[in-house]
């Protein structure tokens, strides 16, 4: 049975070396927990997350995959904007 009411997240963590990981998921604190002990992603296995900046919820999973997308293609002043690190 389908899951009907599953949510999917597009998030931002900043890494100790100060670079910015987006990502998606459908539970993203148990994925930081994942980056955190190394086993997320081979990006944050090299360079250790810091901080969960951002998180943004969406209704399926094209949605959301859709925005990571997005969101890799700009640049590091437009993620810092988008986050609101930045105005």
């Amino acid at each position: 049975m389908q899951e009907t009411n599953k949510k999917y997240y597009v998030y931002i963590i900043l890494t100790t070396t100060n670079k910015l990981y987006c990502g998606y998921t459908d539970d993203v604190e148990k994925r930081y927990k994942l980056h955190c002990k190394g086993k997320g992603a081979k990006f944050t296995r090299a360079n250790k997350p810091l901080k969960l900046l951002y998180k943004k919820e969406f209704e399926t999973k094209q949605e959301a995959t859709k925005e990571e997308y997005r969101i890799k293609q700009l640049s590091r002043k437009e993620k810092e904007e988008l986050i609101g690190l930045i105005n």
